[in-house]
């Protein structure tokens, strides 16, 4: 079996300055992979030098899917540039997908015929979920279904956002069993007891909120995920955050 990875999501670092700094300061963590956004990618070289400098992979990143639509072969030429074996796309704005099965299937689709591209490129394409589509039903069933059925035979796969799912749902290990033929990543951040830190928007350092991650991790392996990518969505010390976190999650990468 092989060991799960750690990495970082530098939109958690992106309150430390420029992304040289944000590298660095990601290593100092003790992280050895990070996971880079969509303008990162757009310099390919700058990030590609900053990795090597601090001796720091991307075997991920995240990009928009309007970016894919217009701009695909720059990210595939980016991710090959720089390692990046994982392209997500991070759940679509409200304006982008309407709440209705039809906007689910469309969504699907797409995302599947994507997949299928990226894939010729040697890149596996997956969709990162919001709470979008695990908060509401549509005729009983959720978005989030509707979407993956729609892009059923496709390589498509999921970077399960355990966080966001868990604030639509109580049963975020049920979701994570299911679909465990598509699950290959993991966002892992941690809700705050209510009405602490508000200005952090509900978050907290992995390990010191309300989310039990032993067992959230270990559902996690068993279904297949191997990339496991620390977040915070709004930390106010992303330095503190991300060794804090690291310090917290080494044990289970040992």
């Amino acid at each position: 079996m092989t060991k799960p990875m750690l990495s970082l999501q530098l939109y958690s670092m992106r309150g430390l300055g420029d992304l040289g700094t944000q590298l660095d300061k990601a290593a100092g963590a003790g992280f050895g992979a990070v996971e880079p956004l969509e303008g990162h990618l757009r310099d390919a070289n700058i990030l590609q030098a900053g990795l090597v400098r601090n001796g720091l992979t991307a075997p991920s990143a995240h990009v928009g899917l309007e970016a894919l639509r217009s701009e695909r072969q720059r990210f595939i030429d980016a991710c090959q540039q720089c390692g990046i074996g994982q392209l997500f796309v991070p759940h679509p704005a409200p304006s982008a997908i309407k709440e209705t099965k039809a906007a689910w299937q469309r969504i699907g689709r797409e995302l599947g015929a994507l997949a299928e591209q990226m894939k010729e490129a040697g890149i596996v394409l997956g969709y990162h979920n919001m709470m979008a589509g695990f908060d509401r039903t549509i005729g009983g069933r959720y978005g989030f279904e509707i979407m993956f059925e729609a892009a059923k035979g496709s390589p498509l796969t999921w970077q399960a956002d355990i966080a966001w799912l868990a604030r639509a749902q109580p049963n975020a290990v049920e979701w994570i069993r299911r679909y465990a033929n598509v699950l290959v990543s993991v966002h892992v951040k941690d809700q705050a007891p209510e009405n602490v830190d508000p200005e952090e928007g509900g978050w907290a350092n992995v390990g010191s909120g309300v989310l039990v991650w032993p067992s959230l991790w270990q559902a996690a392996v068993a279904s297949g995920a191997r990339l496991f990518v620390v977040e915070h969505d709004n930390p106010r010390l992303p330095f503190e955050f991300a060794a804090r976190s690291y310090a917290y999650l080494s044990r289970f990468v040992t």
